[in-house]
């Protein structure tokens, strides 16, 4: 390894004071020419980087560190919105080592379109055309995830013609019908201009406005648009409690900022339920320790106190054998429950939970829109499809519903291979997997003979006599002609 690289005074006082935190930093050289602008998850470790060995980087990225005489940092609030803050300045900018930033066709932007009722399209080409562009975006799979989430926030029109009748974003709540004039000019470009704001970064100000609006709305008795306003504050403000806790926490510390936990949920316990139209229904809890499956705390439940379909009684069940009993003295107590489910499910827990005296965190994700839905609280927190946080307690519920589909699996399959050899002395599981396994069903066994047994199963001669008159008993052979 070389020498640590001679870094002059001042730059070197500005690398020991980085924040360990999300943003993007720039370069530049002793005139005040920008050379660089590039993004980290650590600017302090990032940056630093440069400067331990000059001899270890390739020479291009070399020759430019040579010339660094300043840097400039700037924090983000996520290492997402580094990335877009990076991109902007290089489109700005452009930075001569930037080069592979600089052809604005090699990434997507998000448009917002100059028309009488303005839509959110994603395009590869800034013309000039009156509209409003965004990016360019280097990351065109975050970004496409990104517009989903903008359109259930912000329901702007998506038809490039207007149809005659609202067409099936208007039904899912994702437009609010300007083709039939469901929603006046006025009102659709304040949605227009709310997306606008948040795009160019005016989050907390634009927060602050909805929550005005939204309460005069409700004193003017228009509750339909306060209840969209509400929405709206509720799926924005899960995009920016990333300010609102520490830049450097793990999943486990988001979540507990996310879900205002009293502590870190290091342990969490999952349940699922799995039946075929109320049959063979049985629970799952799985538990997951700082983030990861521990198995030897994974419990199975078959139910046994409910009859028919009925998924809340059957978590009733469920949640009540976990926390009372046996289990409730070998197992210690989970930091958060969660439940596979909506408001339904969730409730059913809480119930049960309450009928023991317990005060545990407890939350429901429902699967259709992935929405976590809280006790107590009638709007349910809408994460973005990136954040962390979902990504863990989709983690989480996926393998308790992995878990409750085997157990499920595996009662089906018995009961379907259950068959009159259950009934017959002498064949126990063993012999019945090995007869089945050589004839193929209980109809040929009930054709062969008692020699055919023996020699191809290993039965006993007597065994094998007994087994064939009770089956053909019950299998009667059909009479050739």
């Amino acid at each position: 390894m070389g020498e640590p690289m001679a870094v002059p005074a001042a730059l070197r006082e500005r690398l020991s004071s980085l924040p360990n935190q999300p943003g993007v930093y720039l370069f530049r050289d002793a005139s005040g020419k920008l050379l660089y602008v590039g993004k980290a998850l650590s600017l302090r470790k990032r940056v630093v980087s440069y400067f331990r060995d000059q001899a270890l980087l390739p020479a291009r990225v070399g020759r430019m560190i040579g010339r660094v005489a300043d840097l400039e940092v700037r924090p983000t609030a996520s290492e997402t919105e580094a990335l877009l803050l990076e991109a902007r300045l290089i489109k700005e900018a452009k930075p001569y080592y930037n080069v592979s930033f600089r052809d604005d066709k090699s990434y997507p932007m998000l448009k917002v379109t100059n028309e009488p009722y303005p839509r959110l399209i994603v395009t590869r080409r800034r013309q000039a055309d009156g509209a409003r562009y965004f990016g360019p975006y280097p990351d065109a799979g975050l970004m496409h995830e990104a517009v989903q989430f903008f359109r259930r926030v912000f329901p702007l029109r998506t038809c490039r013609a207007f149809p005659k009748t609202p067409c099936l974003e208007y039904h899912l709540g994702q437009c609010l019908a300007p083709c039939v004039s469901l929603v006046s000019k006025a009102g659709y470009q304040r949605i227009v201009d709310d997306l606008v704001a948040f795009l160019n970064g005016r989050r907390d100000a634009l927060l602050r406005d909805l929550a005005r609006r939204m309460k005069q709305a409700s004193r003017d008795q228009r509750f339909e648009e306060a209840a969209r306003l509400r929405d709206q504050m509720q799926a924005l403000t899960s995009v920016i409690v990333a300010k609102e806790k520490s830049l450097t926490a793990g999943p486990l510390e988001q979540l507990q900022s996310a879900l205002r936990l009293p502590r870190v949920p290091r342990r969490i316990e999952a349940f699922d339920l799995s039946n075929l139209f109320g049959t063979h229904a049985v629970g799952s809890m799985v538990v997951f320790v700082d983030g990861k499956p521990y198995k030897m705390h994974y419990r199975r439940f078959q139910i046994e106190t409910v009859q028919g379909i009925d998924d809340y009684q059957m978590m009733r069940e469920v949640v009540r054998r976990r926390y009372s009993g046996t289990l409730a003295g070998e197992l210690p107590l989970p930091d958060l429950i969660l439940v596979d489910g909506g408001k339904g499910q969730l409730a059913a827990a809480c119930e049960e939970l309450a009928a023991l005296s317990l005060t545990v965190p407890t939350i429901g994700l429902a699967k259709r829109f992935e929405h976590i839905f809280l006790p107590q609280a009638d709007d349910p927190i809408v994460l973005l499809p990136t954040s962390p946080v979902l990504h863990l307690v989709q983690r989480v519920r996926d393998e308790a519903h992995r878990f409750a589909i085997t157990y499920h699996r595996r009662k089906r399959g018995k009961a379907v291979t259950a068959s009159v050899l259950d009934g017959i002395a002498g064949i126990g599981p063993a012999r019945k997997r090995r007869l089945l396994r050589r004839f193929g069903s209980v109809e040929a066994l009930a054709q062969a003979g008692p020699e055919a047994l023996s020699r191809q199963a290993g039965l006993p001669a007597g065994l094998a006599e007994a087994v064939i008159q009770q089956l053909r008993a019950r299998h009667p052979q059909r009479r050739r002609i």
